[in-house]
């Protein structure tokens, strides 16, 4: 098996090269991280594979992220992110989970049996648009599924300049129209829930049997899940996708932007409300309200919409409060540290 790889088939573009000195080309060793364990990082270098282990004094890194070594192949520096997916760490845990990084396109996975769901699907597109890469849906099982046309009209529906594909995961033909985003040096992602099919789309993009994959339970038709971390792999034309293990929670925190984009139709509606401030129940004068009652708006939609904002809002306020709290501490240790060193030396 060929683990030699230049700069372009590890997915390196121009936005990296500007951020180098000449002296950080001529004796640098460049790398990616091409996964991300407990205890370290494995970072893919041209000839090589190395093991990076974690570190508090390292910075926080995800798969995706371009790394410089020294010759000793020691972590020298973090290059600045072309994009960054995250998410707030799933549970009750305050805290930003980085799922992804440094990648141009988007796949978003959803089945078109039972696990198919317009609001999880907004919610990524929302993520997406955060990040400022391409989304694109991918509705797998389509040979499962009569009548899913429909289906993929109502993801259609949710914005008309949306690439929304459906296909048979298994096959290869079925496959092809999404070589299209598969060029030399660019970095896809899939993300998705559990048992959609993102093990197996990666694995017929690549032509092998790389990601394991499992079947389909029959009391809900849902695949069982068995991708377990993040992990990028190289196609032979010179692409690279990112696969990420299934998320049964996504909470959207710092994505205000993607928020508006995904749902700007809505916030065109709210600028003509008669109030600044309404919360587009009882009020008079209210756009939104207007629009539902014509059928402009779609009630479902604009009850996520509202979920996905509230959420957000809740989300970052808790991490604000948290970095708050980090940076009150620090400052007191540094006070703490000053004042000991003071007392050492007599005044």
């Amino acid at each position: 098996m060929n683990t030699s790889y230049s700069p372009t088939q590890l997915g390196w573009q121009a936005f990296f090269q500007q951020q180098l000195t000449l002296t950080e080309l001529e004796s640098s060793n460049l790398g990616r991280v091409i996964a991300h364990h407990r205890s370290n990082y494995l970072i893919q270098l041209q000839s090589r594979q190395i093991s990076l282990a974690t570190h508090v004094s390292l910075p926080s890194m995800t798969v995706g992220d371009w790394v410089l070594l020294d010759e000793n192949y020691q972590f020298t520096r973090l290059l600045s992110r072309k994009s960054v997916i995250s998410r707030k760490a799933a549970g009750s845990k305050v805290a930003e989970q980085l799922i992804a990084a440094n990648i141009d396109s988007l796949f978003i996975v959803c089945s078109l049996n039972q696990d198919f769901n317009l609001n999880r699907i907004e919610r990524y597109l929302a993520l997406a648009n955060e990040a400022q890469v391409e989304p694109i849906v991918v509705l797998t099982k389509k040979d499962l599924v009569d009548g899913w046309q429909q289906q993929v009209q109502l993801v259609q529906e949710l914005d008309p300049f949306l690439t929304v594909e459906a296909i048979n995961a298994l096959e290869p033909s079925s496959v092809e129209c999404l070589k299209a985003w598969c060029s030399t040096g660019k970095t896809l992602s899939f993300v998705g829930s559990s048992g959609v099919g993102k093990s197996s789309l990666v694995n017929t993009l690549l032509g092998c049997k790389e990601q394991l994959t499992g079947s389909i339970r029959e009391d809900d038709a849902k695949g069982r899940h068995t991708t377990t971390a993040r992990s990028l792999h190289f196609m032979e034309n010179g692409s690279v996708l990112l696969d990420t293990p299934g998320m049964r929670e996504i909470q959207l925190a710092d994505c205000q932007q993607g928020i508006s984009k995904t749902f700007a139709e809505i916030e065109v509606l709210e600028s003509a409300c008669r109030f600044s401030d309404c919360s587009h129940q009882n009020e008079p004068g209210c756009a939104v309200q207007q629009a539902i009652e014509s059928g402009e708006l779609e009630v479902r939609r604009f009850n996520n919409f509202i979920k996905l904002r509230s959420e957000h809002q809740r989300n970052n306020a808790s991490l604000k409060d948290k970095r708050d709290k980090e940076r009150a501490l620090a400052k007191k240790y540094r006070f703490v540290q000053s004042d000991t060193r003071r007392l050492k030396k007599g005044y």
